[in-house]
């Protein structure tokens, strides 16, 4: 199903975003926003990369103020781009930012609410209460922008919802969105349509679920802001890349989006050139979006052997690795015989069971919609629907014609540049897998990357979906200004310990503005607690508090042997 919508066109500075303008690329600095020549140095690098706008940690007075500096000198090297104030907990400090920059982030979470020493139960007329306090907190903001020709950004994380939204909602996506409408009907009555929203989170599922319930919700009650897209915490590498582009890429695919960050562990000019190839390869539909599932229920399926029913998804691979690395593909597809619509002309004769014996796999390759009549009366054969040259979208047009029949999603691709691969691979088959559509996937490269190289890809594509654990999880933030240590160094000592530990969840966070809330769900933190200090974290409790980083990763093992998660390589 799909609902006629576009967002509105809005100004930042000299840029145009929303409607039908080209999806812009931003980033944020890592460097202290009071060091100008740091700051002013980096934003460069990122600008000659590619990015169209960047944003900058914005903690205090102090740091707003320097904003000025900071523009002055880009302006002073011919560098016009449009700065964004990053802001958390202080008003005051968004007020300040707004006269100078041309755009202010702003988080429901921490904006007005308060968190509170224990869990508070509110009732209807204190819930109330709080939304007209928020009003009050907002007002002078939107005043001030309104002024300046500042807009503003209404970013909800996850990792960083009230209270008060937790009390009533959870840690949902409803509760994500209920959060932001509460800001944005405050937008509406005061007719500020200078707002840009975005759902944030390191959970995949749930940055998309979270997205469409918004859109859907802005749609019911007339608002069409610009929507920014990016899956937060996501981490360094290959994770960090395919767990970007499943996120923002099956969003785009939607038509949804109007803006991105790559948000990687990484330096932040480096997330210019993944955030390209996310937005190149995933065109956005224009004038419409299309209605999927806000919330996760896998397609049933007949098993067969090892693939469908309550089967995790398989891995298949063309051809046999050279090496003998740990994971190993669950199908090697050389070794069966595949059918397709030129092998076996006479469909209605046709009888998978008499075809190959009951304990030998039967596979079906499907190219077209066309053939796929033919395939619904036949319920013992696993069909491969190759989606290769078509709208991924198309593809969820077939499924339901295919009975009970595991589905086997396959894509072709000529790619020689493993990022790229990893883009649009994570992007295609993501779309179709968070809404739990496939037992399997199949990625097929006519380019000269490795199988062992395609074999990684694969499973990264499931573990970012969270479909499969096959490899350590971890959630890490980009850095900041508000980073308490080197986190790209951190997460690298911390992987080299770790990343045996097969399935388990482990966060590596440089801060507290998201930091205990992103890593909810996962098994061990290691936590920026003060500058050069580390907090340690089981589950949502915190466990040691003021370890120094030459004693934290040690630490961390020896809490991971004690709680009996540890195992040797």
């Amino acid at each position: 199903m799909k609902i006629p919508y576009q967002s509105s066109e809005i100004s930042i500075g000299n840029l145009k975003m929303g409607a039908k303008h080209a999806v812009v690329l931003q980033t944020m600095t890592s460097t202290d926003t009071n060091d100008t020549n740091a700051s002013v140095e980096q934003i460069i690098r990122c600008f000659e990369a590619g990015a169209q706008m960047v944003r900058l940690t914005t903690q205090g007075i102090t740091e707003a103020k320097n904003l000025s500096n900071i523009k002055l000198a880009l302006q002073q090297k011919g560098i016009n781009i449009p700065l964004v104030a990053d802001v958390h907990f202080n008003p005051n400090v968004a007020l300040e930012a707004s006269a100078i920059v041309e755009k202010v982030r702003i988080n429901p979470g921490n904006y007005t609410d308060k968190k509170a020493a224990s869990p508070l139960d509110y009732t209807d007329a204190e819930y109330t209460e709080e939304i007209v306090r928020i009003r009050e907190r907002l007002l002078p903001l939107i005043k001030k922008c309104k002024e300046n020709a500042s807009v503003i950004r209404i970013g909800v994380n996850h990792g960083s919802l009230s209270d008060r939204i937790l009390s009533r909602f959870g840690d949902t996506p409803q509760g994500m969105v209920e959060s932001m409408m509460e800001f944005l009907r405050i937008c509406k009555s005061e007719e500020f349509s200078n707002v840009v929203v975005s759902m944030k989170a390191s959970d995949t599922r749930v940055m998309i679920y979270s997205t469409r319930l918004l859109v859907r919700r802005m749609y019911d009650e007339a608002m069409h802001f610009p929507v920014h897209l990016g899956v937060t915490e996501a981490g360094d590498a290959e994770d960090g890349r395919v767990k970007s582009a499943l996120g923002i890429g099956t969003l785009l695919l939607e038509g949804i989006g109007d803006t991105i960050r790559v948000s990687l562990t990484e330096d932040p000019e480096i997330e210019i050139p993944v955030a390209k190839k996310i937005a190149n390869h995933c065109t956005r539909r224009l004038n419409e979006i299309s209605l999927h599932p806000i919330s996760y229920e896998r397609r049933f399926s007949n098993a067969i052997e090892n693939i469908g029913g309550a089967n995790i998804p398989v891995v298949c691979l063309t051809a046999p690795m050279l090496d003998s690395p740990v994971l190993q593909p669950d199908l090697l597809m050389d070794d069966f015989k595949v059918i397709r619509l030129d092998d076996h002309k006479r469909w209605d004769l046709f009888d998978a069971k008499s075809y190959a014996p009951s304990h030998t796999n039967c596979f079906i390759e499907i190219h077209d919609q066309s053939e796929i009549p033919i395939t619904t009366t036949i319920f013992n054969a696993i069909l491969i629907l190759n989606t290769t040259g078509k709208d991924i979208y198309e593809i969820r047009n077939w499924i339901p014609y295919l009975n009970k029949c595991p589905i086997i999603l396959k894509r072709s691709y000529c790619e020689n540049d493993l990022e790229s691969l990893q883009v649009k691979a994570a992007a295609d088959f993501g779309s179709l897998l968070v809404d739990g559509l496939g037992d399997g996937i199949w990625i097929d490269n006519d380019g000269n990357l490795t199988q062992q190289e395609i074999l990684s890809v694969s499973f990264a594509i499931l573990q970012a979906a969270r479909l499969r654990l096959t490899r350590t999880d971890f959630i890490s933030c980009p850095s900041c200004g508000r980073t308490l240590f080197n986190i790209k160094d951190a997460l690298a000592k911390v992987k080299a310990r770790t990343s045996h530990l097969k399935g388990l969840k482990i966060a590596v966070m440089g801060c507290i503005v998201n930091g205990p809330g992103e890593m909810a769900d996962a098994d061990y933190g290691y936590v920026g607690g003060a500058p050069g200090m580390i907090s340690l974290y089981k589950g949502k409790e915190c466990v040691q508090r003021n370890l120094t980083e030459d004693k934290a990763v040690d630490a961390l093992i020896e809490l991971i042997k004690i709680n009996g998660d540890w195992r040797d390589e």
